[in-house]
C-alpha cells in the first residue's frame, strides 16, 4: 500500500520516460534522494512538469511505496525557481555542480536535513550573488565534505600534531594532509596561500584579497581530495561548462 508523503524537494535532474512521462531525481527534506515519475510530464501543457523543473525548490505530494524504486508525484507547488541562476552560465554551472554532488555522493532514501538546508542556502546565496560564485561553491564544498565524513584537518599538523596557523608556512601531501612548516621544510612546495584560503572558507571569513585563479584552484584541490578518498567519485562534469 502506498503512503502519501508531503515534503520539500530540490529538483536535481530529469529524463524522458516513454512517449509521455518524465522521471525526475529529487533531493527531499524528509526522504533524501528519490526518483519519481511525472505521468504526462512530456506534454508541453503539463503544469506539474513546469513546476518540477531542474533546480527548482518545490513542495511535493507523492505516493511512496517501499517496494517501488520510482515514486509517483501527484502534485507540486513552487517555492523558489532561481531565475538569475538560470539566466547566467557561470551561476548555473556552480548550481548544477551542487546538484551533481548530492546526486552522486549521497545514499538514496536516507534523509539528511542538514545537507538539505545547506543546498537551499547555497542556491539562495548563488542567486543573490552575495560573493563570487566560486567562493560560495567552495564554502559549500567544504561543508559537504565534512558532512559526508571526510572533513579536512586544518587544525593540527598531521605529522607532529602542532597547531596550524594562517599566514605561517604550511604544506600539503595527499598521503599525509596539511603539515607544518617545520615538518615540511624539505618536502616540496609551500601551500600556505591555499591553506589560508581554505581556512577562510571553513571559518566563514570574508574573502577580499585572493585571486579568481585561487578560487578555481581551491575547488580543484577539494575535488581531487574527494577523488583520493572516494574511488567511485570521478569529478564534477557541471564545472566543465564554465
Amino acid at each position: 500500500m502506498s503512503e502519501i508523503i508531503k515534503t520539500e524537494a530540490v529538483v536535481l535532474g530529469k529524463i524522458n520516460y516513454s512517449d509521455s512521462s518524465l522521471i525526475v531525481s529529487l533531493f527531499t527534506r524528509n526522504n533524501g534522494l528519490i526518483s519519481a515519475i511525472i505521468k504526462g510530464g512530456r506534454n508541453p501543457k503539463s503544469k506539474l512538469a513546469s513546476v518540477v523543473d531542474v533546480l527548482n525548490h518545490i513542495q511535493i505530494v507523492m505516493y511512496k511505496k517501499e517496494s517501488r524504486d520510482i515514486q509517483i508525484i501527484s502534485s507540486a507547488d513552487l517555492i523558489s525557481h532561481y531565475p538569475k541562476i538560470k539566466s547566467k552560465i557561470e551561476l548555473s554551472g556552480y548550481a548544477f555542480a551542487v546538484c551533481e554532488l548530492v546526486k552522486n555522493l549521497l545514499v538514496e532514501n536516507e534523509s539528511n536535513e542538514l545537507i538539505f538546508n545547506g543546498v537551499i542556502r547555497i542556491l539562495s546565496l548563488i542567486e543573490n550573488e552575495t560573493e563570487h560564485p566560486a567562493v560560495l561553491f567552495g564554502r559549500f564544498l567544504m561543508f559537504f565534505i565534512k558532512e559526508i565524513g571526510y572533513e579536512i584537518n586544518l587544525e593540527t599538523c598531521e605529522l607532529c600534531s602542532s597547531e596550524l596557523k594562517p599566514d605561517v608556512g604550511v604544506n600539503y601531501f595527499f598521503s599525509n594532509g596539511f603539515i607544518c612548516d617545520k615538518c615540511s621544510k624539505e618536502k616540496g612546495n609551500n601551500h600556505s596561500e591555499l591553506f589560508n584560503y581554505l581556512f577562510c572558507l571553513k571559518n566563514r571569513k570574508k574573502i577580499n584579497s585572493y585571486s579568481e585563479k585561487l578560487f578555481v584552484n581551491g575547488i580543484q584541490f577539494l575535488i581531487n581530495y574527494l577523488k583520493s578518498h572516494i574511488e567511485s567519485f570521478k569529478g564534477l562534469n557541471s564545472l566543465s561548462m564554465l
